[in-house]
């Protein structure tokens, strides 16, 4: 993964997985599947409600992932597009500054969605 490299994908269901990760290649934006260890949770443990909703500073991208996981009973997939939001560089097609990362993405996987 990486700054400008690629983003983290979790998800509860391999099949929209590899549809999402698809939707991402065709759109050159790369994503990488994490796992869901059961250890994030202890990091959105709380003494006042079921979950807190982050694990802090040093909670790790996972705790999003694991309270998704703990709520949302149909399929989903949760991207980690934090360390890939901006770009210190100008690209091909891109300016310096902020990069839009997973729109693109988004719209392939709607894209193949309609056209089946």
């Amino acid at each position: 993964m990486g700054e400008n490299v690629a983003a983290g994908i979790f998800s509860n269901d391999d099949a929209l997985s590899a549809r999402v990760r698809a939707a991402g290649n065709r759109a050159g934006e790369k994503l990488w599947p994490l796992p869901l260890y059961e250890e994030y949770k202890d990091k959105i443990k709380s003494e006042v409600a079921d979950m807190k909703n982050s694990g802090g500073r040093t909670g790790g991208v996972g705790t999003s992932a694991i309270l998704l996981k703990e709520f949302v009973s149909y399929p989903w997939a949760h991207l980690d597009i934090a360390p890939m939001e901006a770009t210190q560089e100008a690209g091909p097609y891109q300016p310096k500054g902020a990069t839009g990362f997973g729109v693109r993405t988004l719209v392939e996987f709607a894209r193949a969605r309609v056209n089946g």
